[in-house]
Formats: C-alpha cells, sequence, structure tokens
C-alpha cells in the first residue's frame, strides 16, 4: 500500500488523520524557551489562549531532517510499497525542503521503494482536503503515480480565501509576500488575503468583517461548480459568522477545521477562511 506523510500545517485533526492512516510530521511552536510540538502538546484552543496572553511573539520551526527519516524509515519497515510526502508551500516555510534533505540520508535499502515529495503550493485544508482524499485512493489501492496525479490535480483546483483581523502578524513574520501593497491601511480594514504560486497575495481591503465576509461568499459564487469546500477557523465565533455569509450562496453542509498554531502564529487571532476545491 502506499502511505502518505504530511506535516501538522495541513490542520487534519490528529484522530481523522489516524483513521486514514497519514503520518503527520508536526512543526515546532516557540513560547520564549518553551518549544511545543504543533498540535500534538499544542492544541488550537490553548495556543489562541497563550497567544493572547504572552506579550513576547511566538516563533516556529520546521521539523528537522532527521524526523522525516525516521518517518520514511518506520513507514518502509512496515511494509510501504511507496510514501507521498506533501507540504506547505516551499515559499512559507523550511519544511518542503527538510523532507527533500531526508530523502538523501536515507539507508539505500530504504531508497529502494519509491519516495515522491510534493510542495503542495498551499496551506492548512488547502492541501487537507487532497491529503484525505490521497489517503483514501492508497486504501482502495490505487498506484503512487494515479493517486500523484489526484492529489496534483486537486492542489491546483484549490483556492483560498482568508480574513484577517489585521497584517500585524504576516509582517512581523515576515511571511507577508505580496500583501506588503497593503500596509498603509493595515489598522483600518479587516484584509482578505489568497494565496497565488505558494505565496501571500492581496485581494480585497474591506472596513469591516461583515463586509468581508460577505464579499468572501460573493468571490465564492462566483468559483462556479465546487468539489469541496471547509472553513477554517481560529474560532468558532468567526467560523460561524462567515459560515452564515455564505449559506446566503450555499446549501450543502460545510465542514470546520481549526487553524493551528504555526499558522496562527503568522496569520494572528481570529483568522477565518475557506477553501475551496473546484470541480474538475
Amino acid at each position: 500500500m502506499i502511505s502518505i506523510v504530511t506535516d501538522s500545517t495541513a490542520d487534519i485533526p490528529i484522530s481523522q488523520a489516524k483513521e486514514l492512516g497519514i503520518t503527520i510530521v508536526p512543526l515546532t511552536v516557540f513560547f520564549g524557551d518553551k518549544a511545543y510540538l504543533d498540535n500534538v502538546e499544542l492544541d488550537n484552543a490553548r495556543f489562541y489562549a497563550m497567544l493572547q496572553s504572552n506579550r513576547e511573539l511566538p516563533r516556529t520551526s520546521q521539523p528537522s531532517p532527521a524526523a522525516f527519516e525516521e518517518a520514511y524509515t518506520r513507514l518502509v519497515q512496515e511494509g510501504a510499497e511507496g510514501i507521498l510526502s506533501v507540504h506547505l508551500s516551499a515559499k512559507l516555510s523550511g519544511t518542503y525542503q527538510s523532507a527533500c534533505t531526508a530523502l538523501d540520508m536515507l539507508s539505500d535499502e530504504t531508497k529502494k521503494v519509491p519516495i515522491e515529495i510534493i510542495d503542495s503550493q498551499s496551506i492548512s485544508a488547502g492541501m487537507g482536503y487532497a491529503l484525505q482524499r490521497a489517503a483514501q485512493e492508497a486504501r482502495a489501492g490505487e498506484s503512487l503515480e494515479e493517486i500523484k496525479a489526484h492529489l496534483l490535480s486537486r492542489l491546483q483546483r484549490t483556492r483560498i480565501l482568508a480574513v484577517l483581523d489585521t497584517l500585524e502578524w504576516l509582517r512581523r513574520g515576515g511571511r507577508i509576500g505580496g500583501a506588503r501593497a497593503m500596509l498603509g491601511n493595515m489598522l483600518s480594514v479587516k484584509p482578505i488575503i489568497s494565496l497565488r504560486e505558494g505565496e501571500v497575495a492581496p485581494v480585497e481591503q474591506p472596513r469591516t468583517r461583515s463586509k468581508a465576509y460577505t464579499r468572501v461568499a460573493q468571490l465564492f459564487s462566483e468559483m462556479g461548480q465546487v468539489e469541496n469546500v471547509c472553513v477554517v477557523e481560529s474560532n468558532e465565533e468567526v467560523g460561524q459568522q462567515l459560515a452564515e455569509a455564505l449559506k446566503t450562496v450555499y446549501n450543502k453542509d460545510i465542514e470546520h477545521y481549526k487553524l493551528g498554531g504555526v499558522l496562527g502564529t503568522h496569520a494572528g487571532p481570529g483568522t477565518v477562511g475557506i477553501c475551496v476545491v473546484t470541480e474538475q
């Protein structure tokens, strides 16, 4: 069987990952000199509570190549016939590079099993849905080539729209990308951002949250036929508010995912977004 590997920024709940047989290699969040494994030692609620109560900004760090080497070696020893390892955008983190470095460190015996490492050029549920479908296809006995082709197709059809409380967190973390042009207005707007070619890109600058949510729903309605849509939330309140706006243009169930600590560090509290996969 083909094994699926990702990192904690995919925001797949641990119980769901276990059920699907997805191996998650966590990034690390630092508050001062204390280190926490993302989504393992620090869940969504605890992270945002600490974020509000700490004066010092948290930092994040990618997994070491050794962490990936250990995961790949274990999966091969357990009988994996191939591994598909999918990670957050290389323009936002060194995680993809860590995974590539791990590949070179593997023993000759382990390297006999094909291992494909993919830069998703995405984040959070933007890669989470494609990964979960890949895991289902692996269980159904599809080949590494088939699963990879389907995954890449879904990633190419994925669009992310997020509403931030402020651009301040992205600016502090140095992940602001093309949204830098918005900075002059950052205190008086609720910026809508997206990802373009793996980098943060500005969309619009509504003045209030409600206007931002209405605009996201409108942009979503213009995307055509949808294979999947989900809400990713830093807290339930903002998630519900955005879901209510979406209900005006979409009448199917919408799954909600928690925005983990690594992405919360850079997007800040109050962040909420949608990840949409359009039909082929």
